[in-house]
Parts: structure tokens; sequence; C-alpha cells
């Protein structure tokens, strides 16, 4: 007799019993947290726009006062709106990061 029923190793995706089962952990995990709800997630996306938009901003005023103040052949502001724009979004990227480790830190010490 060949028997050819999969053995389960650790390298394996999840059984689909696992899977529902880290779902209900998880609803139920997000019903215990009532802070955490539909408005916590706007106003955390809207976090992360004003953390691009702020160092803009401010790289843009930076340059428009260099510009008055400091004429020359290039714009300064042109120059301090891309570099504040770059910071912005690596200020962003590491906030979302930080944020997406916490959750699975969280989840993997749930299980």
């Amino acid at each position: 007799m060949n028997d050819k029923s999969p053995r389960k190793t650790g390298s394996e995706p999840p059984d689909f019993a696992s899977r529902v089962d880290s779902k209900a952990r998880r609803r139920l995990k997000a019903q215990r947290k009532p802070e955490q709800t539909i408005w916590f997630g706007l106003g955390m996306i809207g976090l992360v726009g004003w953390s691009v938009a702020i160092p803009t901003l401010l790289g843009a005023a930076l340059g428009v006062w260099l510009d008055r103040n400091y004429p020359g052949s290039h714009s300064w502001t042109l120059m301090f709106l891309a570099i504040g724009l770059a910071i912005g979004c690596m200020n962003a990227w590491h906030w979302v990061d930080r944020e997406e480790k916490d959750i699975h830190k969280e989840e993997d010490s749930h299980e």
C-alpha cells in the first residue's frame, strides 16, 4: 500500500482551522479594544499625511525665505521642497513600518 498523505512540516502554511482560529482571535482582540474604532484608524491615516505635509511645507517656506534673501541661479524653494518631501516620506515610512512590526509582534505573542 502506498500512502500519499501529506506530512506536516514547519515550513508548510497553516491549515484552514488554524487560519480561522487566528482570525477569530484577532476579531475578539479588536472587540476588547474599544479605543481602536474606525475614527482611530482615520486619525492614524491623517497622522501619516501630516507627517509628510509638515516637513514639505517647512522646506518650501525655508526655500522661499532663502530665495528672497539670497537669490541665485538655482531655486532654493524647489530644492528644499524636494528635501522636505523626502524627509516626510521617510518619516511616514518609518512610522508605518514600526506600527506594522508592533501588530505582528502582538499577533505572534498571542498564538
